[in-house]
């Protein structure tokens, strides 16, 4: 089924709450563990943001073929731009951060499990196996710090997206967010 502007598809509200609460979740999860030095916390991160990366690949792909759905009031061109690059900073920051932790992962020599699997194997060091030799210190550091940038961006721009569907269901009251859950308007 595809979205109307009426109602949009049960797998576009699939994707936007699964991968939106995944995403909160992580940077939850992400936070905690820098946080307090939770070291053995980064398997369980790095698997669920293998699912994210596939379920923000998919998104994107969803995105693409299904295109945006219609806004059902008007809010002025300033609003209309400020939600369009919102929704834009989302969805790529959605495929971005899981990515630019799969490559500070590899790039810095560790391996990157899926739920007890190896997906990419890591690089240890053969003077102590407990550590990993990176494959690239540049491109890991690079990555680290995108990863954080990344972060940080989608924090803000994430509330900024929250307030703004409390603004169509409180003020608007135009069925924003009743859309969003799924059901017709």
């Amino acid at each position: 089924m595809k979205d109307t502007r009426n109602q949009l598809s049960g797998l576009s509200v699939v994707l936007h709450w699964g991968v939106g609460l995944a995403v909160i979740g992580m940077l939850a999860l992400g936070i905690y563990m820098e946080e307090t030095e939770t070291h053995s916390l980064y398997g369980l991160h790095k698997s669920i943001g293998v699912v994210v990366l596939v379920a923000a690949l998919a998104r994107v792909l969803w995105r693409y073929l299904n295109r945006w759905p219609s806004a059902l009031s008007e809010d002025g061109a300033l609003l209309r731009f400020v939600a369009k690059l919102a929704h834009w900073v989302l969805l790529l920051g959605t495929v971005l951060m899981p990515l630019s932790g799969l490559v500070m992962s590899v790039a810095g020599g560790h391996s990157v499990p899926f739920f007890g699997l190896e997906l990419i194997a890591g690089n240890p060091d053969p003077a102590d196996p407990t550590k990993a030799l990176p494959r690239n210190e540049a491109l890991a550091g690079f990555a680290h710090a995108s990863h954080g940038i990344i972060a940080n961006v989608v924090i803000a721009v994430l509330l900024l997206h929250i307030a703004g569907a409390f603004k169509h269901h409180l003020i608007n009251k135009d069925g924003t967010l009743r859309r969003m859950l799924g059901r017709a308007v």
